[in-house]
């Protein structure tokens, strides 16, 4: 029934870069009319993920219709998608109530419709009578036509049974694959990796990099009336921003989007100013700006032309200059050796959750031995670029161990020319005491600063060529 599988260069570390943030709707949808209809797009967005195993980010770009609609009817897609996504184990557990037996494959849009429709009843205080004939206005197809009683009958059934039902679901299992519990429970126990699951569920915040310590940007945030806070490290986190193209600073480049764990592997390379920092896998960019605004002498190295593109785009709305190189990262090489390397290895990305719930439903256990394989490679590779007495930062948005320590342990294994340098206690604010692991290490999850909104969960270790 659910897809599982996808590869590991579609989603990247959460959003790093500027773009146009959510313009959150109303409870009850846009409104009918003419041109596409937001709740189609979202039931074919829903398929695309889920039957043909595309990331959703993927799937929201390709859409031909999707730019037709306006801005408020793009949030509406993207906030629909997601929810199904992030509660798709609690909302298949409220159907599955409703039915005797599964439904059969053959009928898999039917199954989204529902999926849909539940959503809006149940998770986004859409009002009963437009959550139902809305949802039963979709199904017109050859499949769905004729499940149309199931579907009313079902929608009905969960709007008289389904709120106390969602209450006494445990949502955080239920919303969490097997393998990915398992794993979390047994790296950082079950309590943590309750915790970990429930972050998982909330909408994102948006995190802000401002390039320059001067300014008050709470302040300036405020007069634009954006609702916003100063985080441990910097970092400027919003609330409902709208597009984020029309808020101070944008235009005149003062800052970039970033969450804020994202920014804390390039903080492990200390002074950069005047230094060559080689910054691998570097697209969509938001730590080749780090580098850049540090004074580094940046070469950003990525496979992908049409991301570096981006890259290049967004350095220009900065005015911050690097060397773009579009390579292979395994075989390039620097024509010197650089000082640092900072190498952001493509990942299962679980960590991003929050910002793509597709992944949960996308990657299999199995997977996550492949990337590590390339991750290996990106390591060796990293070491060779970087002069004696250089720093390597290995990162990654990854909450696996696979990717994180246990990488490192067999680099450090195979080779002799290493040795890591453990973060320092003052190296970071002291709200981020914990993210510190006992070999000094950086380690962050999603429900770390959870009572400011929390944050990515990354992995990051410092290590030094003899």
């Amino acid at each position: 029934m659910r897809s599982k599988r996808t590869n590991f260069k579609s989603t990247r570390n959460g959003r790093s870069d500027t773009e146009p943030g959510k313009e959150r709707p109303h409870s009850d949808g846009p409104k009918a009319g003419r041109g596409p209809n937001p709740r189609r797009i979202a039931a074919t967005i829903l398929n695309a993920v889920l039957r043909q195993e595309t990331p959703l980010d993927d799937a929201l770009n390709a859409h031909k219709d999707l730019p037709r609609l306006e801005g408020r009817d793009r949030a509406f897609v993207r906030l629909l998608t997601t929810t199904v996504l992030r509660r798709l184990g609690q909302i298949d557990a409220l159907i599955a109530h409703c039915l005797e037996r599964p439904l059969k494959a053959k009928f898999a849009e039917a199954e989204d419709l529902l999926r849909l429709g539940t959503a809006q009843l149940l998770f986004l205080d859409t009002p009963p009578h437009a959550a139902l004939s809305t949802t039963l206005a979709l199904a017109t197809t050859p499949r769905t036509a004729g499940q149309k009683g199931l579907i009313n009958a079902i929608l009905r059934r969960l709007d008289r049974e389904g709120r106390e039902l969602v209450v006494a679901q445990d949502a955080a299992r239920l919303n969490t694959p097997d393998w990915l519990w398992l794993s979390w429970s047994n790296a950082y126990g079950e309590a943590k990796a309750r915790e970990i699951a429930s972050a998982a569920l909330t909408e994102p915040p948006l995190d802000l990099t401002i390039k320059t310590a001067s300014g008050d940007w709470v302040t300036r945030m405020a007069n634009a009336g954006v609702e916003s806070q100063l985080l441990p490290g910097g970092s400027v986190r919003l609330g409902h921003a709208g597009d984020v193209r029309r808020l101070p600073g944008y235009d005149r480049g003062h800052w970039w989007v970033q969450d804020t764990a994202a920014t804390l592997p390039a903080r492990l390379l200390g002074k950069v100013e005047s230094l060559k920092v080689v910054d691998l896998c570097a697209a969509p960019g938001g730590k080749t700006a780090q580098l850049a605004a540090a004074g580094a002498k940046v070469t950003a190295v990525d496979r992908s032309a049409s991301r570096l593109r981006r890259l290049s785009e967004n350095l220009d709305r900065l005015n911050l200059s690097a060397e773009v190189v579009a390579a292979n990262a395994i075989n390039w090489r620097p024509k010197l050796p650089a000082d640092a390397v900072l190498l952001d290895a493509p990942c299962s990305a679980t960590g991003t959750l929050r910002r793509h719930p597709d992944i949960a439903w996308l990657r299999q256990e199995e997977d996550i031995a492949s990337v590590t394989q390339l991750q290996d490679s990106l390591l060796n590779a990293s070491v060779e670029m970087v002069k004696p007495g250089g720093l390597i930062v290995y990162a990654t948005c990854s909450l696996q161990p696979e990717e994180g320590p246990q990488r490192i342990a067999a680099l450090l294994e195979s080779r002799k020319d290493l040795e890591r340098v453990p973060l320092a206690a003052d190296e970071l604010d002291d709200a981020l005491a914990n993210a510190i692991t006992p070999d000094g290490d950086l380690r962050t999850l999603p429900c770390l600063l959870s009572d400011l909104g929390g944050m990515d969960g990354f992995y990051a270790c410092r290590l030094r060529r003899l």
